[in-house]
């Protein structure tokens, strides 16, 4: 029996139960395997993906739609990722393509790598900012911040659901209330019984990475991720928007190291929502 071609490959939504293949895809392209992120974004979002006839996956991509329940004001996509055997043959330009139908005339995001810009840039995504990966071992020192934080509490969800549509300019309920079961640490900072902004840390691989970063200003955000890193014993992971240049000479002073630079990419808007610079560094450059 013949093999069908790769363009007649249906295309078909993942779930949870399609884990495995989705790790096993990343492993092949070289990536951690990052099971914990995968089953958040496959719970959250919405996974597409081609089945390899010889077994796996040929392809493979998550949608984290944000906004009303089908009516969404803005989608991120993330994990966009072909076999290694199969690359370089059309395969990603025809589930992009896929998922730009699928999503209709929804405003779309997207981080990406350099290798992957230029069919991002074909598809007809406009480059919009850039975020800069710092990856190390955090090493306290300076002046102690006069910013109080403190560990998340269940009667806070309400006020860090409210902070981050403010900041992200849209609703993001179903991702947010998930953190504190995904994250290691959920911390807030708090200035006379109100928050003024809210940080997570969660497991990936051998870091902690930090992410969401929401914060009133970069005082706040230092002081976050300091008490994020005071309650670890692995390095930090974060991306952070290129336009906090003071956060990143910060945590660059103390020990993180630039790994990359991936581009902020849109469709269909000319910029994303909310307020940027309130917005540090996403929950997973994935999820947008």
């Amino acid at each position: 029996m013949s093999t069908p071609s790769l363009a007649a490959l249906p295309i078909r939504r993942l779930t949870l139960r399609d884990l495995t293949v989705c790790a096993d895809l990343s492993q092949d392209r070289g990536w951690p395997r990052e099971e914990h992120k995968w089953g958040f974004l496959l719970t959250a979002g919405k996974g597409f993906g081609i089945d390899d006839p010889q077994g796996g996956l040929v392809a493979a991509c998550v949608v984290t739609e944000y906004g009303p329940w089908g009516r969404p004001d803005l989608a991120a996509i993330g994990m966009v990722l072909v076999a290694g055997r199969h690359a370089r043959q059309g395969v990603g330009r025809r589930l992009m393509r896929h998922v730009l139908s699928t999503m209709g005339t929804t405003p779309l995001t997207l981080h990406a790598t350099p290798n992957g810009r230029p069919l991002y840039e074909e598809l007809g995504f406009k480059v919009t900012g850039r975020a800069e990966m710092l990856k190390g071992r955090f090493t306290p020192g300076g002046t102690e911040s006069g910013v109080f934080t403190r560990a998340a509490a269940a009667e806070d969800l309400p006020a860090i659901l409210r902070l981050d549509e403010e900041v992200f300019g849209v609703d993001r309920t179903p991702l947010i209330t998930r953190l504190p079961a995904f994250a290691d640490q959920l911390r807030v900072a708090e200035e006379d019984g109100r928050i003024i902004g809210y940080a997570a840390a969660w497991p990936n691989m051998d870091t902690h990475v930090v992410g969401p970063l929401v914060a009133r200003d970069t005082e706040t955000a230092k002081a976050l991720v300091g008490s994020l890193a005071a309650h670890t014993d692995r390095p930090l992971r974060t991306d952070i928007d290129v336009r906090h240049e003071e956060l990143l000479t910060w945590a660059k002073a103390r020990g993180l190291a630039s790994v990359a630079f991936n581009a902020v990419m849109t469709y269909g808007t000319t910029d994303l929502p909310g307020d940027w610079t309130r917005r540090f560094a996403p929950l997973t450059v994935a999820a947008g």
